[in-house]
């Protein structure tokens, strides 16, 4: 309860700033951390290039509040997982069809490693890799009040991601099998993606705020659906010079449960193959920084870092709890 108030406090403050001068995003701090997505848009004719790369550390096991050891786990499944490591290669395009509307599509690959213990005491690995889900949005200008302004988000995501990813485990070696929904590469259902962006500068410093929602469209064709998931974003950042910025943002996490079930799936005997231990609320902290090459050849080149930091997670479990995120982008803009 204490770090919901202070989320929502740090959001409370952001919009109560009073307006001074004209917004911009010709600065290194114009551009929200890069751990958030579509936190601007571009006047008419613009267009924005970008890549992130992504990388999770995923390490342990997590009840509610609690974190759990292996053999706690192992009292009820024969297998448990221990660690998943997962990369995401993300490209980005922008485009402003006008002042008032931007054009967002982004596309993404997906990396996973899960290694597991069993209650045996064996030791096995299982990987998956392919093109993730790609996501089409609308980013509608609200409003521009001085150094503040507000846009909305109308996107959907498109099912390119594979919901059968098999590997070989003891269980079924040599034969392959198919692997949790933690391991799939995407949702198997068309989502829609609102949400709505408020953005604000003055003087030295910057902020906003963001809330964005992934609302899933029917039954995959394994027969679930990923549960909804609300995102709430806000963030501060100081121009500290032409070029560089310090951010940090604080992000509330939080998403439901798989409807419906896999039957190739065994949840008895791992708990990433149980459908109703799958939803969850996190709050991380990010400590990032913004680069910005204001003139010259490379002129409006962005680089940008992000480190974040989960400080609470309740997990309906056990599932699996984040360790770290780390976040590299580059942005150009023609």
């Amino acid at each position: 309860m204490i770090r919901t108030t202070i989320i929502l406090g740090l959001f409370l403050l952001t919009t109560s700033m009073p307006s001074f001068a004209q917004w911009s995003s010709g600065r290194p701090d114009g551009h929200a951390p890069i751990g958030v997505m579509g936190d601007h848009t571009h006047g008419q004719g613009e267009v924005m290039l970008s890549y992130r790369y992504m990388f999770m550390n995923m390490d342990g096991n997590r009840d509610g509040t609690k974190t759990l050891t292996n053999d706690e786990v192992l009292q009820d499944y024969m297998v448990t997982p221990t660690k998943m490591p997962m990369q995401m290669h993300m490209l980005g395009a922008m485009y402003a069809v006008s002042d008032q509307l931007t054009l967002m599509a982004m596309a993404s690959y997906i990396q996973s490693e899960m290694d597991h213990l069993t209650r045996m005491g064996g030791e096995f690995t299982t990987e998956s890799s392919g093109i993730g889900d790609v996501s089409l949005t609308g980013l509608i200008t609200l409003g521009e009040f001085g150094n503040q302004r507000m846009h909305a988000h109308l996107g959907v995501r498109i099912p390119t991601g594979s919901i059968e990813q098999m590997d070989v485990t003891p269980a079924s070696s040599p034969d392959e099998t198919i692997l949790p929904y933690p391991m799939q590469i995407g949702s198997g259902t068309f989502d829609l993606l609102p949400g709505i962006t408020y953005l604000g500068q003055k003087g030295n410093l910057s902020w906003g705020n963001q809330i964005k929602g992934t609302i899933r469209l029917g039954e995959n064709d394994n027969g679930y659906t990923l549960g909804n998931r609300v995102l709430l974003n806000g963030w501060l950042g100081f121009r500290a010079s032409d070029w560089f910025a310090p951010m940090l943002r604080l992000e509330l996490n939080s998403w439901g449960k798989i409807d419906g079930a896999d039957d190739r799936l065994n949840p008895n005997m791992i708990h990433t193959a149980d459908p109703d231990l799958k939803s969850g609320t996190r709050i991380d902290i990010g400590l990032g920084t913004n680069f910005l090459i204001p003139a010259g050849s490379l002129e409006d080149l962005r680089f940008a870092a992000e480190l974040t930091l989960p400080f609470y997670q309740n997990l309906d479990g056990p599932q699996m709890e984040t360790d770290w995120i780390l976040t590299f982008g580059l942005q150009y803009s023609l």
